[in-house]
């Protein structure tokens, strides 16, 4: 059997309640899609996807503390915090519930509360699934603070009930995700790739750019499995890797913002192997062969008005993990 599963009323026996953590932080990453491919719209109003995910070293905190009474409340700090609901509709708080709704029994009613805090670095509405990756750390908090084993795979079918990238930020590292991004099979990445970052002062809407991908004629058959790309991330190889990334949401992205194109081919200029619109955008990611290319693609963009900020990464690295601490640990 194994040890890992857990029933819907099932966890560790604690009687006297002393096990379970008061105060558990997560971290969690952002992502890079290195290849998007986009089917046509179905009847059911979304389309399918084959997409390759890559976890890159740019990380939120999100830490739950247990409450006294069954109030649930949330504050965010760091970057861009003023622009993040602090309610309901936050991904974050919807986790906690639905963990609630889920282990109902593990909660009891006098201790059902949480104050979720999030510390904020992932950049927001840039197609980073920064939304995403805090909803994936307030799981496995909430998972933890439930005494649940420690096993964010059986987590999986919560986070898609949230949203489509929740479950590869639980995951990490590199994966293929089909369906609508949800369904992954891990892929062998060898090698370690550096990232240029830009983001952009103005948002773009993931319902917008969908709906100008499918005014554009749409791409029947898009949701083709990038193979070209996952053989090339199985013998790390860069160059190809480079040469195989793409994103069929780019067109449309760049139809809405134009001046997305000229940040691409600056830093392409610059010296990256490559530069794509990261998911819908408007964040521009750039492929670049080591710190030192790096720096230099990051000036490069940096100058450039419709640029906010660059930052630099690594990946692939880790998805949601505990953090470790006296409290905020599953031993």
């Amino acid at each position: 059997m194994n040890s890992c599963r857990y029933g819907k009323h099932m966890m560790m026996d604690d009687p006297f309640n002393v096990l379970r953590p008061r105060t558990v932080t997560v971290r969690v990453s952002a992502k890079v899609n290195l290849a998007l491919g986009v089917g046509s719209l179905e009847l059911d109003g979304f389309h399918p996807l084959a997409t390759v995910f890559e976890a890159i070293g740019i990380h939120d905190e999100v830490t739950l503390t247990r409450r006294d009474d069954n109030r649930i409340t949330l504050t965010v700090a760091g970057e861009d915090a003023d622009q993040i609901p602090t309610d309901e509709t936050n991904l974050a708080w919807r986790a906690v519930e639905l963990v609630r709704e889920e282990f109902d029994m593990e909660w009891g009613e006098c201790n059902r509360g949480v104050d979720i805090h999030i510390d904020k670095s992932i950049p927001i509405a840039g197609g980073m699934a920064g939304g995403s990756a805090d909803a994936a750390g307030a799981l496995l908090a909430a998972a933890a603070l439930c005494r649940l084993p420690e096993c964010p795979e059986n987590l999986h079918p919560l986070a898609a009930q949230l949203g489509s990238d929740v479950p590869f930020c639980l995951m990490g590292g590199v994966a293929l995700g089909r369906g609508r991004g949800d369904r992954l099979a891990p892929v062998i990445c060898r090698g370690r790739h550096h990232w240029v970052i830009a983001t952009s002062k103005q948002g773009l809407s993931t319902p917008a750019v969908y709906h100008r991908f499918d005014q554009m004629g749409g791409n029947p058959g898009g949701e083709s499995v990038p193979n070209t790309l996952i053989a090339a991330l199985t013998r790390g190889d860069l160059d190809a890797v480079a040469a195989t990334m793409s994103n069929d949401l780019q067109a449309p992205a760049l139809d809405l913002r134009p001046e997305l194109g000229e940040v691409l081919a600056v830093g392409q200029h610059a010296g990256a192997l490559t530069g794509l619109v990261s998911g819908s955008g408007p964040t521009c990611a750039f492929l670049v062969r080591d710190i030192v290319g790096a720096k230099k693609v990051s000036a490069a963009v940096s100058s450039l008005p419709q640029v906010d900020r660059t930052r630099t990464a690594f990946g692939p690295v880790a998805g949601a993990q505990v953090l470790p601490g006296p409290e905020g640990s599953f031993a």
